[in-house]
């Protein structure tokens, strides 16, 4: 959990907001909670917090609760794999469920039969190892998206992936065609399959008493959230073919979310004139006269966002100054965060001197392609070179490792 991008958990830890601001993650809180039980568990210590028992409300939970259960469906699951261990192995529901019910054979022995068993450490040893696990657990955690990147990158958008031709080949394995229709008789729920060069037959079974159920051809693939890589611009216009096949060096800067404390709304007035079109009709010619019917003031509202001042310094002091380097070596930049407002956006760039532009995409997106905010990515044809945490960025003199022209 320590390695995943913070969208994973966006629902399950909506309501955790009371320690937002005192803690870097929820997740690396809920991480570190499993991952301390589970060193407990392995030293067999604190055995009273490593187990228990809820058959008071076991009843109530729908896993055990059999007589609610329905016939399985692949196509009808909302949850389309187990987020146990993230980008590294994709379980699929129907795998995990079976998984868990493997798991029940030794958390049940160890249940009611922990006494019985051996503790190979004595309580100090066991004590210090705990200790030394949760720090080390904390720190790596850490390291993994307060301070750096994490030391492998198992998510699509990794270093060296060609995001163009994965795009376009992942459009074409992905893509499903009906190739026929299965045919299920309402009074004798009789079925027959006919294929799309049976098109002839269709007429011998009228729907007033067969029912139609598309047969699908099965994607060659998987896809990824590379299938979701999407880019717009602030008119409006997806720009995504535009950024994927641009040649040369490009620099992208990851904005999951602008960092902002609060927005003042204030009202000023403006001036506005109504004019109106007379018409001249003179001997030989018409003449249009301009003149001024009305002058008003009218309110105008305005917000004024008060940015973080440390996320302000990121950009200001860290981003910015090698973007103006490498635009004056000839490689432009960009940036991409979620979509906000024009208004919003266009203070920001203000409050940071940011001479670049501005796009938006999906922030779970935007947090899948990098977990730093911001984060800066390396492009060269449609690929991507290098990823760096805002906190490890080089000087674009040190970026010429892996900018070679």
């Amino acid at each position: 959990m320590g390695i995943l991008p913070t969208g994973c958990f966006f629902t399950f830890l909506t309501g955790f907001t009371y320690l937002t601001g005192y803690v870097p993650s929820e997740p690396v809180v809920v991480a570190e909670n499993e991952a301390g039980k589970q060193q407990q568990f392995l030293a067999s210590a604190f055995e009273e917090q490593t187990q228990g028992w809820t058959a008071k409300d076991t009843v109530k939970v729908t896993f055990f609760n059999f007589g609610y259960w329905q016939d399985y469906k692949e196509t009808n699951m909302k949850v389309t794999d187990c987020g146990c261990f993230g980008d590294f192995m994709k379980l699929k529901p129907r795998t995990s469920f079976f998984k868990d019910i493997f798991l029940l054979i030794p958390a049940i022995l160890f249940l009611f039969f922990s006494s019985q068993m051996h503790q190979i450490f004595s309580p100090a040893a066991r004590t210090t190892l705990i200790g030394l696990g949760t720090i080390g657990t904390v720190v790596y955690c850490l390291s993994n998206y307060v301070w750096n990147l994490p030391d492998v990158d198992f998510r699509p958008f990794k270093e060296g992936i060609n995001v163009a031709e994965r795009k376009a080949y992942e459009a074409e394995a992905t893509a499903v065609k009906v190739i026929g229709y299965e045919l299920i008789n309402k009074s004798t729920k009789e079925k027959i399959q006919l294929g799309m060069d049976q098109l002839s037959e269709f007429k011998n079974y009228p729907k007033t008493e067969w029912d139609y159920e598309q047969i699908r051809s099965t994607p060659a693939m998987e896809p990824t959230k590379i299938s979701d890589f999407a880019i717009e611009n602030y008119e409006g216009y997806e720009i995504t073919e535009d950024i994927l096949t641009q040649q040369g060096y490009r620099f992208m800067i990851v904005a999951y979310a602008l960092d902002y404390e609060g927005v003042k709304t204030t009202t000023s007035m403006r001036r506005d004139t109504v004019f109106a079109i007379d018409t001249l009709k003179m001997e030989n010619e018409v003449k249009l006269i301009q003149r001024v019917v009305e002058v008003k003031e009218i309110p105008v509202q305005e917000d004024q966002y008060e940015w973080n001042t440390d996320y302000l310094k990121r950009w200001t002091d860290v981003v910015n100054p090698v973007m103006e380097a490498a635009e004056k070596a000839g490689i432009k930049a960009y940036a991409v965060t979620k979509p906000y407002a024009y208004a919003t956006v266009d203070d920001f760039r203000h409050a940071t001197q940011s001479a670049y532009p501005f796009y938006k995409a999906d922030d779970i997106l935007l947090k899948t392609i990098i977990r730093s905010n911001p984060g800066v990515v390396l492009w060269k044809d449609g690929a991507i070179v290098k990823k760096w945490h805002y906190k490890q960025l080089p000087s674009f003199e040190e970026m010429n490792t892996w900018i070679t022209k």
